[in-house]
């Protein structure tokens, strides 16, 4: 089968980056941000699937311990003892990086149930990424102990566990499609999980494409879309449950034209996604320098009240 037109272009990024995702500012120039068409499954499922009464609707980022946001969002005197509970006042939801690189401790995990009971205004919801122990260094493999820890100390969050997302590195290929199967047949059935796959051979290979759709579908594990400007290769749109898990990465404050009229497409998508059946989204903000995300995000709320009728808080700056 031949390559979708839209993972054609753009391997001269996959190459050229320095950091996941990022490129000049000359090549920005040259990606085309269209996204691309909607997978035939993708329709399928959605209207195959059991429409929620109401979709629900989780906006964040990746951190919450960041400097730069005091005079922004949080007051400038917050201590960093408190970022969370700043945050926690702002977004209902935290794609949780923290946990990437430890499991976290379980006093660690009571605090953090305590601070956004405490301060989220309607609810907050922890997105936790596996530990890279798992999915790097042990590549998913005699991983039980570590899983088994990380699951049991997570589960501490209690009605503020969202679903797990297992983010893989572009080492991890379409030769280890064994490996991850039998990993994901492991794990807890009620545990909610998505995944991110990063080596371009699982998108380019139409045959191994179908083949994680049937696994992930089958699964009820989600298919987490990455949307980067140096990595289109890695852009699909292939749900695989009837949620979406959409890891937006903006260019910064100078491209903040460009990344608003992506952020608007995404709404347009999403709008036909709950015409269909979608129940849920998790939309995620990163960028290389982080110190602007919270704008990015509050583009992204505006838009999916707008559009949507999200009835999302609208992020509050302290500074303009």
């Amino acid at each position: 089968m031949e390559t979708p037109k839209h993972l054609r272009c753009f391997g001269v990024f996959h190459l050229k980056r320095m950091e996941f995702g990022k490129i000049t500012t000359a090549d920005l120039k040259l990606v085309d941000h269209q996204l691309p068409a909607d997978a035939a499954s993708t329709t399928t499922l959605l209207l195959q699937s059991s429409k929620a009464s109401e979709t629900r609707y989780f906006v964040g980022c990746a951190k919450w311990g960041r400097d730069e946001w005091k005079g922004l969002i949080y007051p400038a005197k917050t201590k960093a003892a408190n970022f969370l509970d700043e945050y926690a006042k702002q977004f209902n939801s935290i794609e949780l990086n923290a946990s990437f690189y430890k499991v976290p401790t379980e006093a660690s995990v009571e605090t953090w149930r305590q601070k956004v009971e405490a301060n989220a205004v309607d609810g907050f919801t922890f997105v936790p990424k596996f530990p890279k122990s798992i999915s790097h260094f042990k590549k998913l493999q005699h991983a039980e102990e570590i899983t088994d820890r990380f699951i049991n100390t997570i589960s501490a969050l209690g009605t503020h566990l969202g679903p797990c997302f297992l983010q893989l590195s572009d080492a991890f290929a379409p030769k280890d499609f064994g490996i991850l199967e039998n990993y994901l047949r492991s794990l807890p059935a009620d545990l909610r999980v998505f995944v991110e796959l990063r080596n371009s051979g699982w998108f380019t290979d139409m045959k191994i494409r179908a083949e994680v759709v049937k696994l992930f579908t089958s699964l009820n594990v989600g298919w987490v879309i990455t949307d980067t400007s140096g990595r289109r290769d890695l852009l699909h749109m292939e749900l695989t449950t009837a949620e979406a898990f959409i890891r937006f990465e903006g260019n910064g404050k100078e491209m903040i034209a460009s990344d608003t009229k992506r952020i608007e497409q995404w709404v347009k998508r999403i709008e036909s996604w709950v015409e269909q059946g979608l129940n849920s989204v998790y939309f995620f903000l990163h960028q290389v320098d982080e110190a602007d995300t919270p704008r990015l995000a509050s583009i992204a709320v505006e838009e999916l009240n707008r559009r949507l009728g999200a009835a999302l808080q609208q992020i509050r700056f302290i500074s303009q």
